[in-house]
Formats: structure tokens, sequence, C-alpha cells
């Protein structure tokens, strides 16, 4: 255990977060959708073309739960499948553009929610804030 107070004061400050940013905590303020909405986030952060093996690595998923979710996320609309010219058994995962919108839905959310408890902070504060966090996050294993 860490003597640290600081630290313990993170610690409790991250749980409050990870509580807060729940699914069912934003669902019921932003009406956000299921869980295969991290798909989403998946295909809009990569650098290179998605599959489903990608799902799962990078939301640390085992293969058929990742399958699952994007299953999930092609029957609501959100993606597509496309098969990969080089490789036909393989298929690309392709944002649609519901599913572009429900991430600018998203994101307008998320940046509401943030800028609303960052009400009073001065330009400083919040560039300094983001500076810390980016770098906070930057320093995380994994």
């Amino acid at each position: 255990m860490y003597e640290d107070n600081e630290i313990a004061a993170i610690e409790q400050a991250m749980i409050a977060i990870r509580r807060r940013q729940s699914r069912r905590a934003l669902a019921k303020t932003q009406g956000a959708p299921g869980p295969e909405f991290d798909v989403l986030d998946v295909l809009e952060s990569a650098a290179e073309p998605v599959t489903v093996s990608t799902v799962a690595q990078a939301l640390s998923v085992d293969q058929p739960r990742a399958s699952r979710l994007v299953a999930a996320a092609v029957t609501a609309g959100l993606i597509r499948r496309e098969a990969d010219q080089a490789d036909g058994r393989r298929a690309w995962l392709v944002l649609t553009e519901a599913g572009r919108a429900a991430l600018e839905q998203a994101h307008r959310g998320r940046q509401a929610a943030f800028a609303a408890a960052m009400e009073g902070w001065s330009g400083e504060e919040r560039a300094e804030f983001a500076r810390l966090l980016t770098r906070f996050v930057e320093g995380m294993p994994g």
C-alpha cells in the first residue's frame, strides 16, 4: 500500500470516474448505446484496417465475445463487413454513416459532460489538466 496521499487520492478519483462512466450511467445521462459501441471506438482509433481479432485484442476480450460485439454493431447498422480483396477468408470492419453519426453524438455528449465538470475553470487550468491527464494516460501500462 502506498503511503503517498496524492497517489491514494488519484486512485479514489479514478474509481469515481470509472463508476460514473459506466455503460449504465452513460446510458442514463446520454442515451449511450450498448457495449457494441466499444467496437466503434476501436474502428475510429485504428491506424490500420480492423478485423474481429483486432477488436478482441483492443478490448481485451476473447474472440467469441468480440464476434458477438461486432455482430451486434453490424445488426445495429453501425458497421459493415467488407471482404479483404487479398484474402477472401478475412473481413474488414468499416464504419457506416450511422456509425460515424453515433460516434459524433458520443463525442458531443462526452465533451459536454467534461465541459460541465470544468465549468468555472480558466483556459489555463483546462490546458494544464489536459496536459497532465494526457501525460498520466501515456504513462499507464497496457
